[in-house]
C-alpha cells in the first residue's frame, strides 16, 4: 500500500476522499505533495469500488494556502529553483501543479472538491479541473500571480476562462485580490456555499448520489466528453463520439440493467467497471484522427 506524507487518502462504502494534510503550513502546495496526489488518483482509478473522489484540506483554516514559499518547504524561491535550460520545451520546466491538474484532467473518476477555506494560488488552480466545486463559507480565494511577479499556472489559463468566462479570469487574474465564497458563488466558479461544519457532509451527500444511482462506465464517458469536446471546432465530432458511445453503451451490461431497473422500479446494481468494460474507443482523443 502507498504510503503518503502530505495528503491522507480515505476509501469507504465508494467514496474516497484525498485530503491535503500539511496543517502546520495551511496545506501549501509542495512537489511531494504532487506527486502523492497524482499516485492517490491512480489508486483511485483502479479501485473499481470508488465512484467518487472528493478533495478537501485539513482543517479549518485552509483548503491549500498555495504553493510553499519557505526555504524548508521549498528550498529557496519556489518559482526560480530550475537550472538553467535554452529549450524551453525541456521536461524540467514543467510546473508541479500543471502536471498534478493533468492527471486530475484525465480522472476516470469525478472530482467533488470541498474547499474549507482558504485557496490561493496553486491551492486555487488545483480545483479548476474538479467536476463540481463546494465551499465553506469561510473560503477565500486568489488567483495571486500577478502580485508575486509571475503568472497563471496550472493550466489555469485553459480552465478558468471556460468555467468563470473570459472576463471574471482576467479581473481575477490581473488583480490578484482575495475574493470570498459569495463572489466565488455568484461568478460561477463554486457550486454551493456551506456553512463549515456542514461542507463535507454536502460533498459526500453529492459523491453518494453518484455512487448510488449511475453506471460508472456512463459516468466516466461523460466526464470526458463533456470536458473535451466543447473544445472541438464543429459539433460533427461531438456528433461522431455521441453516436459512437451510444451504440457501444447500449448493447453493455449496464445499459441492460439500467432499463430493467426502471422498469422493476428498484435501485439499478449496475456489473460493467471502468478497468475492464470502458468503449473499445476509448480513450478516442488519442487516436491520430482526433490529435
Amino acid at each position: 500500500m502507498t504510503e503518503f506524507t502530505q495528503i491522507k487518502l480515505d476509501i469507504a462504502e465508494g467514496i474516497a476522499t484525498i485530503t491535503l494534510h500539511r496543517p502546520e503550513k495551511m496545506n501549501a502546495f509542495t512537489r511531494i505533495m504532487m506527486q502523492e496526489v497524482i499516485d492517490a488518483l491512480d489508486i483511485t482509478d483502479a479501485d473499481d469500488s470508488v465512484r467518487a473522489v472528493i478533495v478537501t484540506g485539513e482543517g479549518e483554516r485552509a483548503f491549500c494556502a498555495g504553493a510553499d514559499l519557505t526555504p524548508e518547504g521549498s528550498e529557496g524561491n519556489v518559482f526560480a529553483r530550475h537550472k538553467e535550460v535554452d529549450d524551453l520545451s525541456d521536461e524540467i520546466v514543467r510546473d508541479g501543479g500543471g502536471r498534478m491538474v493533468l492527471r486530475m484532467f484525465d480522472s476516470k473518476k469525478p472530482l467533488i472538491g470541498a474547499c474549507n477555506g482558504v485557496a490561493v494560488g496553486v491551492g486555487a488552480t488545483m480545483q479548476l479541473p474538479f467536476d463540481m466545486r463546494l465551499a465553506s463559507d469561510n473560503a477565500r480565494f486568489g488567483f495571486v500571480f500577478a502580485r508575486r511577479g509571475i503568472t497563471p499556472e496550472a493550466c489555469s489559463s485553459w480552465f478558468l476562462p471556460r468555467l468563470v468566462g473570459m472576463q471574471t479570469a482576467l479581473e481575477w487574474c490581473m488583480t490578484g485580490r482575495i475574493f470570498d465564497a459569495q463572489e466565488a458563488l455568484g461568478r460561477g466558479l463554486v457550486r454551493s456555499v456551506h456553512p463549515q461544519a456542514e461542507l463535507m457532509d454536502a460533498a459526500r451527500g453529492l459523491a453518494r448520489e453518484i455512487a448510488d444511482n449511475t453506471s460508472a462506465v456512463s459516468v466516466a464517458m461523460t466526464r470526458a466528453m463533456l470536458w473535451r469536446l466543447p473544445q472541438e471546432s464543429h459539433p460533427m465530432m461531438a456528433h461522431r463520439i455521441d453516436s459512437r458511445s451510444i451504440y457501444r453503451l447500449g448493447k453493455s451490461a449496464d445499459s441492460r440493467e439500467g432499463v430493467r431497473s426502471f422498469l422493476e422500479k428498484r435501485p439499478p446494481a449496475y456489473p460493467d467497471t471502468v478497468s475492464n468494460d470502458m468503449p473499445d474507443f476509448y480513450p478516442w482523443w488519442e487516436e491520430p484522427e482526433y490529435k
